[in-house]
C-alpha cells in the first residue's frame, strides 16, 4: 500500500495542478520572443526577462525563448543576463506582442566572469535542487592536466560529484555508478564520455555553449538514468560573420570555424581536435625492440547547422564523431600485436515550432553509437573482442505557458536499442574455433511525461511531475538452457519481434521551494526512477571492456529513489551564494560480474549468465560557498557521504563499501583577474582514499602460494590530494583608433586575439596512489621470501603551456 500511495499522491497533484492552470487562465495578453547575443546571434539560455513594476518574469529556455503573461496596460520590460547590458523597454500592451531582444555584451574592463552558477537567482528562487550550470568561458583559464581543458574534470570539483581516480574524467554522483549518469549532447546519449582510457573527456569546450548538471530533484522530462543528468548544448554558430578559434597544446591541437549560412537566418559551426602523441613519440620508439610499433591517438569532430525558416519554425542538425586508437606491435615477426579502437557517434535533428506565444514545440530525432574492439594477433593465433550499443530515438517536448503562475511541460520519447554484448572470435591459421557468440540484443524503450512548475503562493513554488515508462526486450534472440554448472545443454531460437520480457513503471517527481526572505529559501525534493540499461564491468581487465546490456527476465531494472532537502542563501547583494543540502538515495537491482568472470565467458551462454545482483544506499551532506563575480571569484565545496552495497553472492552476503565510497571530499577553486591581461587560477582537491580489496596474508601450502584477502573493498588507499596552478596572459584585445574627422580616440576590438595559458599540475608533487600491486623478494628455501606491497603513482609534477587564439 505504501508504494501505491507514493505513486497516487504525485499523480493526483499533477492532475490538480493541470486543472488549476486551465481554471486560472485569465484575459491576459502575452509578450514572447527570443533573446540572443547581438554580436553573433547565439541564443542566451536562462536570461531573465521580467516586469520592473512587479519583478515577476521568466527565464529563457535552451533556445532563448521566453513568454510573459501580463494584464493589458503599460509595463517596463527588463532583460538581464550576466556579462550583458540590461535591456529596458516600456510597452503599452493592448494585445499580445512579439518582442525579440538582441543583448549587447558589456565592455568588460577587468574581465570579470560568473564562474559557475545556476543562472541569476535560480539558487534561491527556482525549485530545482542540485542543479548547476558551468560557465564555459572560464574553463580555459582553470588549471588542467597537460593543458587540456576538460568539462568533466571541472564537474568533479562540485560537491556530491566524485572522481574515478588520478587524472580520470569519469564521474560519480551521490553514490551512483557511471552507468547511472545520463550524458546528453544536443539530446543524443553519449555512452562513453572519455578519451585516453578515461584521462580526457570527449567534449571539446570550443564547441560547447551550455553545460547543466542535475544531481538531485530530476524533473520529469528526463529519464532512463537514476543518478544524474549532464545536459550539454553545442554552440549554434555565428550568423553575423565568419570567425574562428583554436589552440595548440602539448599533446593536442584544436580548430573551430563558424559563420552564417544566410546572414541572420542560419549559421554553422565545425570544430575538430586531434592528439599528436603518436607523432611526437615515434622518433623515440623506432629504435626500441619492444615498443617500435606502439602508438596512440584520439580525434573528434563536432558540427552543427541551423536555419530559421520563419519566426515560428527553425531546424537544427548537429553531430559528433570521435575515435581512440591504441596500437602495439613488437619489432620481430613473432611478437604479439594488438589494436584497440573505440569511440562514439551521435546525430541530432531538431525542429522548433511556435504554435502560439503560449505553446512551444521541440521535436528531436537522435542516433547514438558506441563501439569498442580489441584485435590481437601472434603468429597464427588471432583473438577479437568487440561490443557496443546503438540507439535510434525520437522525442517530442511541448512547453505550455497558460498563465503567469504555471509553466507546463509534457511530451513523449521512444528509443530503439541494439546491444552488441561481448562478442569473441578466435582462430589459429585457417582454423576458426567454434565459440558461439551472443546475438545482438534488441529492445524498445518509451516514455510519456507531464510536469508543472507553478506558484502556489508568492512564497511557495512547486514542481510536480509524473513519467510513465515502458521497456520491452524482444527477439531475435537465442536463449541457452544451462545446467547446474552453467554449461549449455540446449537452446531456443526466438524470432524477430518475439516478446521476451517487459517492464512498466510510474516515476513520480516532486520538488518545492519556500522563500524565507528576499535572499533565502528552503527546498525539498523526491524522485523515483527506473533504469533499463546496465553497464557491466570486468574488474579484472584493465581495458575499456565495460559492456552495456538491457534488462531481461533475469536482469531487473535498476530502481533509484532519492530524498533531498536544503537551505539556500544569497549574501552581499547576491555576490556570494551559500547552500547546504542533505540527501538519501536507495538503489535496487544493481549488477556486477561474478568474481573471476571474463569476457570470453559469454560465449555459448546467455549474456546475463555471469551476473550477480544486489542493492545499495548512499547518504550525505553537501556544503557549497561560491563568489559569483569580481576580480577574485571561485567556490569551496565539501561533501561528507557514505555509500554501501550488499550482494548475496559477494563478500558472503555482508554489506561492503562501494568502490565510489569517499567519506570526505573537499574542493577549492579560485580565479583571480589581476588586470586586463593577466589572470590566475588555482584548484585544490582532497578526498578519502579509494576502497579496494587486497591480500592481507600469503602462505605456502604444499609449495603453492595462497593469498588471504580482506573483505570486499576492506582496505583504504592513502588519501588523495593535489594542488594545480595556472596563469593566463592575454594579448591586447583592443586597439586605439582615431576618428579622422573629429580626432576622437576610441578602443576597437582586434580582429585577431590570442592568449598563453601556463599550467602546473600537482604543484607540490604529491605521490597519489593509482593502484597497489604485490612483488616477491627473497628465496623461499632460504627463509628470506617475503611479499612486498608497492604503490604505483601516475603523475608527478607536470608543467604545461597552451596557446589559444581567436579571429
Amino acid at each position: 500500500m505504501r508504494k501505491i500511495r507514493s505513486i497516487v499522491g504525485p499523480t493526483v497533484v499533477v492532475a490538480v495542478s493541470f486543472a488549476c492552470s486551465i481554471a486560472h487562465a485569465q484575459s491576459t495578453v502575452t509578450i514572447s520572443g527570443y533573446v540572443k547575443d547581438a554580436t553573433n546571434g547565439e541564443a542566451l539560455i536562462g536570461a531573465n526577462v521580467y516586469v520592473k513594476e512587479t519583478l515577476r518574469g521568466a527565464a529563457t529556455n535552451v533556445y532563448g525563448y521566453y513568454v510573459l503573461n501580463l494584464e493589458p496596460g503599460k509595463h517596463t520590460l527588463v532583460m538581464s543576463y550576466v556579462g550583458y547590458e540590461d535591456f529596458v523597454q516600456t510597452v503599452d500592451l493592448k494585445s499580445s506582442l512579439k518582442l525579440n531582444i538582441e543583448a549587447q555584451p558589456k565592455v568588460i574592463q577587468a574581465r570579470e566572469f560568473e564562474v559557475i552558477g545556476e543562472k541569476e537567482k535560480d539558487s534561491t528562487q527556482g525549485t530545482q535542487m542540485g542543479t548547476v550550470d558551468i560557465d564555459v568561458q572560464r574553463l580555459s583559464t582553470l588549471p588542467a592536466l597537460l593543458g587540456e581543458v576538460d568539462i568533466l574534470k571541472t564537474i568533479q570539483f562540485l560537491p556530491g560529484v566524485k572522481s574515478n581516480g588520478e587524472g580520470n574524467s569519469g564521474f560519480y554522483v551521490r553514490g551512483g555508478g557511471p552507468d547511472q549518469n545520463l550524458i546528453l549532447l544536443d539530446n543524443a546519449t553519449v555512452y562513453n564520455a572519455s578519451h585516453l582510457f578515461g584521462f580526457f573527456s570527449v567534449f571539446n569546450a570550443d564547441a560547447v555553449k551550455n553545460i547543466e548538471l542535475i544531481k538531485g530533484g530530476m524533473p520529469a522530462n528526463y529519464g532512463g538514468r537514476i543518478s544524474s543528468v549532464l545536459d550539454i548544448t553545442m554552440k549554434e554558430g555565428n550568423n553575423k560573420g565568419f570567425h574562428g578559434q583554436g589552440g595548440i597544446g602539448l599533446i593536442s591541437s584544436r580548430l573551430t570555424f563558424e559563420g552564417p549560412i544566410v546572414k541572420d537566418r542560419g549559421s554553422f559551426i565545425v570544430s575538430g581536435r586531434r592528439t599528436y602523441i603518436d607523432i611526437l613519440t615515434k622518433p623515440f620508439l623506432k629504435d626500441s625492440p619492444n615498443f617500435s610499433g606502439t602508438g596512440y591517438y584520439f580525434y573528434d569532430l563536432n558540427a552543427k547547422a541551423n536555419y530559421k525558416f520563419s519566426d515560428k519554425d527553425r531546424v537544427f542538425l548537429s553531430g559528433y564523431f570521435g575515435r581512440d586508437v591504441f596500437t602495439f606491435a613488437g619489432s620481430n615477426s613473432g611478437d604479439p600485436a594488438f589494436k584497440i579502437p573505440w569511440g562514439n557517434t551521435t546525430v541530432s535533428a531538431r525542429w522548433n515550432h511556435v504554435f502560439g506565444p503560449k505553446l512551444f514545440l521541440n521535436t528531436t530525432a537522435t542516433f547514438s553509437d558506441y563501439s569498442f574492439a580489441f584485435d590481437a594477433k601472434q603468429d597464427q593465433f588471432a583473438f577479437k573482442l568487440f561490443s557496443g550499443i546503438k540507439d535510434y530515438g525520437m522525442k517530442v517536448d511541448l512547453a505550455h505557458y497558460p498563465n503567469a503562475r504555471h509553466h507546463l511541460k509534457y511530451g513523449g520519447q521512444y528509443i530503439y536499442h541494439v546491444y552488441t554484448t561481448s562478442t569473441v572470435e578466435v582462430s589459429s591459421g585457417d582454423t576458426e574455433f567454434d565459440i558461439t557468440t551472443p546475438p545482438k540484443l534488441h529492445a524498445h524503450e518509451s516514455a510519456l511525461y507531464v510536469m508543472d512548475d507553478f506558484d502556489v503562493t508568492d512564497l511557495l513554488r512547486v514542481n510536480v511531475g509524473l513519467r510513465l515508462t515502458r521497456f520491452d526486450h524482444v527477439g531475435p534472440y537465442t536463449l541457452y538452457q544451462l545446467d547446474d554448472r552453467g554449461r549449455s545443454v540446449g537452446q531456443e531460437d526466438l524470432a524477430s519481434g518475439k516478446h521476451i520480457s517487459s517492464y512498466m513503471a510510474l516515476e513520480p517527481r516532486l520538488s518545492a521551494r519556500y522563500t524565507l526572505g528576499p535572499n533565502s529559501s528552503v527546498k525539498a525534493s523526491f524522485n523515483r526512477g527506473q533504469q533499463y540499461v546496465h553497464l557491466a564491468s570486468f574488474s579484472s581487465i584493465a581495458l575499456p571492456t565495460d559492456v552495456w546490456i538491457p534488462s531481461s527476465s533475469k536482469v531487473k531494472p535498476q530502481i533509484g529513489t532519492q530524498y533531498s532537502a536544503g537551505y539556500f542563501q544569497d549574501l552581499f547583494e547576491d555576490v556570494v551564494e551559500a547552500s547546504v543540502e542533505v540527501y538519501y538515495k536507495d538503489f535496487k537491482n544493481l549488477i556486477e560480474y561474478a568474481e573471476g568472470a571474463q569476457p570470453q565467458g559469454n560465449g555459448n551462454t546467455n549474456y546475463d549468465a555471469q551476473l550477480v545482483f544486489g542493492d545499495g544506499y548512499s547518504y550525505g551532506a553537501e556544503f557549497f560557498l561560491k563568489r559569483r563575480t569580481g576580480k577574485v571569484n571561485g567556490w569551496l565545496g565539501y561533501t561528507w557521504s557514505k555509500t554501501m552495497r550488499q550482494f548475496p553472492d559477494i563478500n558472503e552476503g555482508r554489506e561492503f563499501a562501494s568502490r565510489w565510497d569517499r567519506r570526505n571530499d573537499l574542493s577549492v577553486v579560485l580565479a583571480y583577474d589581476r588586470n586586463k591581461r593577466w589572470s590566475f587560477g588555482a584548484t585544490f582537491v582532497y578526498s578519502t582514499g579509494q576502497a579496494v580489496t587486497l591480500p592481507v596474508n600469503r602462505y605456502f601450502i604444499e609449495g603453492r602460494l595462497v593469498s588471504e584477502y580482506t573483505e570486499r573493498n576492506g582496505y583504504r588507499m592513502a588519501p588523495y590530494h593535489r594542488l594545480d596552478l595556472s596563469a593566463t596572459l592575454m594579448n591586447k584585445g583592443y586597439r586605439t583608433v582615431k576618428d579622422p574627422l573629429t580626432g576622437e580616440e576610441k578602443e576597437v576590438l582586434r580582429s585577431w586575439r590570442s592568449s598563453w595559458t601556463f599550467g602546473l599540475y600537482n604543484a607540490y608533487n604529491r605521490r597519489n596512489p593509482y593502484f597497489i600491486y604485490f612483488g616477491a623478494d627473497g628465496v623461499p628455501s632460504e627463509g628470506t621470501f617475503k611479499v612486498v606491497a608497492k604503490q604505483v603513482s601516475l603523475f608527478s609534477i607536470l608543467p604545461s603551456i597552451t596557446w589559444n587564439f581567436k579571429f
